[in-house]
């Protein structure tokens, strides 16, 4: 007979049994009785050899007793792990309650198959189990349990690790349970015809006639009319109803409810670095639930490992189909929480912006704000970034004013950067054409009929309190700054760090070797030495030489034209040397023609940079004639569209572009749908506010006296007032 030590529980899969004194074996995790066991406690001549059903004879009487110091170990109900929701237990009896009414329980064995192998892929005693056939019921019933249980488990580590490490509300926790809960009963993967509807579909798709399919793999699995494996086919049909990125799209939606400012991005970049289990989960998954039995030969890499990661659309999208799909009807985004975050990112002062911004998100309602199934309409951070742009556009007055130029202009004279819009006279330029609205073939004409309507009722502009040149200064700078780049990527520590635990987690040596452990340690020593080891100052100094060359060729770059341009004016050196001989005016001219250059060759770098985004750079606007909320537009040009902008907004544009992980020209299109939808609000408030009331039929307040009125009534218009 067997160690029962090495015999594995018929109901927990955990090897260990212990004897008791009735010459039973029970489980010493959970105490269930093992029945294919019996402890017979007889002689060898005892042993009665019949044939195929010989055996030994069992007498009561002469059992082993076990000494009184062991105390009995009494039978207990298999408990089942906790989970992160107090309705998990609930969940989980409502899911295995038929289940367990239905098939016997499938011994685990020692080892597990993979989706690609025959056989077990681990060593195992001989004649240390007894092997029990699975049955068609036990196959599908396995599978789909261990893959709903598994979902779970990557739900509860998601939203673990979102309170944990970014300090999210834990009220995620029992939100993602009852949304998960709902979602696998909308699935119908526990229907009783579940598994031979799926069977039959996979038949249906298949047009040819079947064949006679000699199986000489997975003999004993069972198979469609096709030959193929029906323990893949249930496995498709679950990843099809219910897949992997629905445990993203679950926590990220429990994060939508709970008001938190987190968005696509982040939990789509989180998952990548592996702060967010998804890639690596089927690790901890397989630690909870154990490896796979024979019923179901699925390794835990292949059932719970993604193939690749979720678009950030394709994040917001799934959680609104979630949604709909539970009838869950959702609330907008939290823009406060959203655009209090954007503007701490680009450094701008909150407390100025952020309540206007809230108005005209209060006012209008953009349909942006709420999540949708279509897939390809703009996120919502695209209307959240949109409102801070149109509100940082009206409380700086970026109309295409040339802000930005003038401030390149005067660079080095702090008294001329102070707000040059404020110094715009608008009764000066009030009878002066406008060249950006109203040029003839001018890219920011108003395609679509919505001209410098907006904010029209306003004849003057005041003039702004906020420093329009500082601001784009800042953005510029934080333009600069920002990088949307992984933890993963700053150093080789971390990245081979990150590959170990993420991409490839789980998987080790197919054979102890120390000789190859030793070298890839000696070689990590000799890289930590020879990079420590550095000359610093060889390489400081050849960084320093090559700062210098360039600083040389620069500055003889910038001499040479300067000469030129004094050739051209006809003055020289000469000129110069001598005092007394116009040696200010030509120092004076040295510093403008040094402002020109550099003025020219920032213009240039934000022309190619327009250029490369399909932009077109609009010069400042001279021949100003409104004030008002000045409008783009864009147009098609050989069947691509092309945009116009100044140097202002299109600083301002590219800046919140990259906060919210955008391309410029989407983010220029929700900025175009948001002023579109303002300035239609406004045409119909403004109509609304001059409509005539029809005549009324009241006695008190009109002159038509009503039919069938027997008594006296004095009109208005013969009142004497």
């Amino acid at each position: 007979m067997a160690d029962p030590k090495n015999l594995a529980c018929q109901s927990c899969g955990f090897v260990g049994l212990s004897s008791d004194s009735d010459g039973y074996f029970y489980c010493d995790r959970c105490g269930a009785q093992a029945e294919d066991f019996i402890e017979t406690g007889v002689a060898d001549e005892d042993f009665v050899d019949k044939g195929f059903g010989g055996g030994a004879v069992y007498v009561a009487s002469l059992s082993r007793r076990v000494g009184g110091s062991q105390a009995s170990i009494k039978p207990e109900p298999l408990s089942q792990p906790d989970f992160a929701t107090p309705n998990s237990n609930l969940f989980w009896n409502s899911l295995t309650q038929n289940i367990d009414n239905e098939t016997t329980p499938i011994k685990k064995e020692e080892e597990f198959y993979e989706a690609d192998v025959d056989g077990p892929t681990g060593p195992e005693d001989f004649g240390g189990s007894v092997k029990v056939k699975p049955t068609f019921e036990d196959y599908y019933n396995e599978i789909r349990i261990r893959y709903v249980m598994g979902l779970q488990y990557m739900i509860q580590f998601q939203c673990e690790a979102l309170v944990r490490e970014f300090k999210v509300s834990p009220l995620i926790c029992g939100l993602a349970g009852t949304i998960w809960m709902r979602l696998v009963a909308c699935s119908a993967v526990f229907d009783d015809d579940w598994a031979d509807q799926t069977i039959q579909n996979s038949e249906m798709e298949r047009t040819d006639e079947p064949e006679d399919h000699k199986r000489r793999k997975y003999r004993e699995e069972p198979h469609n009319m096709y030959g193929q494996r029906a323990v893949m086919i249930w496995y498709r049909s679950l990843r099809k109803r219910i897949p992997l990125s629905c445990s993203l799209g679950v926590s990220f939606l429990a994060c939508h409810i709970a008001r938190e400012a987190i968005l696509p991005t982040d939990i789509v970049k989180w998952s990548l670095e592996g702060k967010v289990p998804y890639f690596a989960a089927f690790v901890e998954i397989e630690k909870c639930i154990g490896r796979p039995s024979s019923a179901c030969p699925i390794s835990s890499r292949i059932m719970f490992g993604p193939s690749q990661a979720l678009p950030f659309q394709k994040l917001e999208s799934l959680a609104a189909i979630i949604a709909q799909s539970i009838g869950l009807d959702l609330p907008p985004v939290n823009f406060y929480a959203i655009a209090s975050r954007y503007l701490q990112k680009l450094c701008l002062p909150t407390e100025k912006i952020l309540p206007h911004a809230c108005r005209i998100s209060e006012w209008s309602m953009p349909p942006g704000l709420w999540l949708s199934t279509n897939e390809l309409r703009l996120p919502t951070r695209v209307c959240v970034m949109s409102i801070l742009i149109v509100a940082i556009r009206i409380l700086y007055n970026i109309h295409g004013f040339g802000v930005w130029e003038k401030s390149l202009s005067s660079h080095g004279d702090s008294s001329s950067t102070s707000n040059h819009i404020g110094q715009l006279d608008p009764m000066c330029d009030s009878e002066i054409g406008d060249d950006a609205g109203e040029a003839s073939g001018s890219p920011c004409q108003d395609a679509d009929d919505l001209g410098t309507n907006y904010y029209r009722h306003s004849s003057k502009v005041q003039k702004s309190k906020l420093d329009a040149a500082e601001l784009l200064r800042k953005l510029e700078a934080r333009y600069k700054e920002i990088a949307n780049t992984y933890e993963y990527s700053k150093d080789l520590p971390t990245y081979l760090q990150y590959c170990k635990d993420v991409v490839f987690a789980g998987l080790e040596p197919s054979f102890e070797d120390h000789d190859e452990e030793k070298l890839i340690e000696e070689f990590w020593d000799f890289y930590q030495n020879e990079k420590d080891s550095e000359p610093l100052e060889d390489f400081e100094g050849g960084h320093r030489a090559f700062n210098q060359k360039r600083l040389r060729d620069e500055g003889l770059a910038s001499h040479v034209s300067i000469d030129n341009k004094r050739t051209r004016d006809g003055t020289s050196h000469a000129d110069e040397s001598q005092p007394g001989l116009g040696g200010d005016k030509n120092s004076e001219s040295n510093d403008q023609a040094s402002a020109e250059t550099l003025q020219s060759e920032a213009i240039r770098r934000l022309k190619l940079d327009m250029e490369e985004n399909r932009f077109y750079y609009i010069p400042p606007r001279v021949k100003i004639k409104r004030l008002d909320y000045l409008h783009y537009v864009r147009k098609k040009d050989e069947g691509a569209y092309t945009y116009a902008a100044h140097a202002d907004y299109y600083i301002l544009l590219r800046a919140c572009a990259r906060v919210a992980q955008l391309d410029i020209r989407i983010m220029h299109t929700g900025v175009l749908s948001l002023e579109k939808r303002l300035a239609w609000l406004e045409k119909r408030i403004d109509h609304c506010l001059h409509l005539t009331p029809p005549n009324v039929s009241c006695q008190f307040c009109s002159d038509i006296v009503p039919e069938h009125d027997d008594h006296d009534s004095v009109g208005l218009s013969n009142l004497n007032i």
